[in-house]
């Protein structure tokens, strides 16, 4: 098998898989939208697990080498510290989102995100558009028009979610460091922040880690695993395909989330929000259908 090729579709593999995962995250967190826990302390305890699940399985690796080696190379700490900066906000405002009544900005900064990694894939990598998909990415964003329009204010929240993810993709294509490692060092970065901050807490009594009950617990301890591979797969991905292709497959987060929200927490779904969703999957299944022509034709 051509290696170009393999590493294709291990990147495709990667990230359906971490999108998939994603697309069900409402699932995860939603015991903990009841804690009496906030946005800030809950990306603290975030940062502390993934940290601790990155390094265990850093140990089992063979890896090490790579990310001991990057410790001694300053340009790599620097991209390294955007790449952290980047992520920790981005799970901030997700958090500080749905937990704060704003889950329709949030939902419109996931679909509006592979935009976003489309138009960074153009100018920073030069990433070509054929007209079919470039027809696919006009229907996307007369969708994402539809979308937001009807919430009649500028989505402060979206736009954020949308940028901070989007730069962390980038940072991440061209980082000189593998996913595992590479997260391993992001989460560390973050690590003395988070710590200074959940000390500073409990020194002052606001830490509420133990009046979390045991369903709650359980899931804050193991969104270090929920966190870390889903990162790992994006990291792996976004090396062995384009923004472009990463940026259209992410669109399956937001839908999945969408079905979640109809099927098992009762959101409404009104006829506007349908015809948004309809431009959005159409540009998908326009972008795809190329895709599958490409493929057909190198065969």
């Amino acid at each position: 098998m051509n290696h170009s090729a393999d590493e294709t579709r291990k990147g495709l593999f990667y990230a359906l898989g971490c999108y998939a995962i994603w697309g069900l995250f409402p699932l995860y967190w939603y015991p903990l939208n009841h804690a009496p826990i906030g946005a800030d302390q809950l990306l603290a305890q975030r940062i502390v697990w993934s940290a601790a699940f990155a390094v265990l399985f850093l140990a089992f690796s063979r890896q090490k080498a790579d990310f001991f080696r990057a410790w001694g190379q300053p340009k790599t700490i620097a991209l390294f510290a955007v790449s952290a900066f980047c992520i920790a906000m981005n799970w901030l405002i997700y958090l500080w989102a749905i937990t704060n009544g704003h889950v329709l900005d949030a939902s419109l900064g996931y679909f509006v995100s592979p935009l976003f990694n489309i138009l960074l894939g153009r100018l920073v990598f030069g990433e070509k558009l054929n007209r079919r998909q470039a027809a696919a990415v006009v229907l996307a964003v007369v969708g994402i028009l539809w979308l937001a329009v009807p919430v009649g204010q500028i989505p402060w929240v979206a736009l954020l979610l949308t940028f901070s993810f989007g730069l962390y993709g980038l940072v991440r294509k061209l980082a000189p460091l593998g996913a595992l490692p590479g997260l391993v060092l992001e989460t560390l970065l973050m690590l003395p922040f988070a710590a200074s901050y959940l000390l500073y807490a409990g020194r002052h009594g606001g830490l509420v880690f133990a009046e979390l009950n045991l369903l709650q617990t359980a899931l804050l301890v193991g969104s270090g695993i929920a966190t870390t591979v889903p990162l790992i797969l994006f990291a792996s991905a976004a090396r062995r395909i384009p923004l472009s292709t990463l940026g259209v497959i992410q669109y399956g987060s937001p839908t999945l989330q969408l079905l979640l929200g109809l099927v098992l927490f009762g959101e409404s779904f009104d006829t506007g929000r349908l015809i948004g969703y309809g431009w959005v999957w159409l540009g998908v299944a326009l972008y795809f259908s190329g895709i599958l022509q490409t493929g057909k034709k190198a065969v």
